[in-house]
């Protein structure tokens, strides 16, 4: 599962690293070219993918979560222990200050397109520094849909402005006895050391903690290293 505005195939160049291994990417609601109507709460979000795993036919399955994608994952955890083998939270945003969510609930209800191709570009390589330029590319062409004269990302922003709001609600860990993997990214400010230390008294050996030198786009930007850590976890 995706971060805020994502979408599922960020998760391309992440499975293409992790031979062997069956990766089902999700877009969320309101996000990419699933379904973009409310309601956008934590609790539809985990009904909508509990109905991706009956689709599938999977009744138990790893569950991988970035950012918005890790809250939702933990919350998905405490509701169906039983459809969990394993958590994968990669920089999980839960949990967070009210006044900061705030601030970007209300950013985000600006408008947010462009004018032409070069200037998405650029605004993407300003948000992701440190990025291959490829993946950038790759963003632009996934992602990136024309309305009218412009340019926008396939995301509803009123989601968006709901997703910020749950991420400020109060931090819960996963349930004791799921094996975790909790990778916090080093540049990055999501993952609170109060949290890690709740995750650690509930999950005990369960609970994996390696921190990445990275931004929030963590798999993006260290892709190797992020496969390496969860093909050990999988394989463990």
């Amino acid at each position: 599962m995706h971060g805020v505005t994502g979408h599922g195939a960020r998760y391309r160049v992440l499975a293409e690293a992790l031979p062997g291994v069956r990766v089902h990417a999700v877009d969320l609601r309101g996000h990419g070219r699933s379904p973009w109507n409310p309601p956008w709460r934590i609790e539809q979000h985990v009904a909508d993918v509990l109905g991706v795993l009956d689709g599938l036919g999977l009744d138990r399955a790893t569950v991988v979560g970035h950012s918005f994608g890790g809250a939702i994952a933990v919350h998905l955890a405490r509701t169906a222990p039983e459809r969990v083998e394993r958590l994968v939270l990669l920089d999980p945003a839960l949990g967070l200050d009210p006044e900061r969510m705030l601030e970007q609930a209300e950013a985000m209800r600006a408008d947010e397109s462009f004018p032409d191709l070069d200037a998405a570009r650029a605004d993407r390589a300003q948000r992701w520094a440190g990025l291959p330029a490829d993946r950038i590319e790759a963003e632009l062409a996934e992602h990136l849909v024309a309305d009218g004269d412009r340019l926008r990302y396939r995301y509803c922003q009123s989601a968006v402005v709901v997703a910020w709001s749950e991420m400020a609600r109060p931090a819960i860990t996963p349930p004791a006895g799921t094996p975790t993997l909790l990778l916090p990214a080093a540049k990055a400010d999501f993952v609170d050391p109060a949290w890690v230390e709740a995750c650690r008294a509930e999950l005990g050996d369960a609970l994996t903690v390696a921190e990445v030198d990275a931004g929030h786009m963590l798999f993006l930007e260290r892709t190797e290293e992020v496969a390496r850590l969860v093909g050990e976890f999988l394989a463990s």
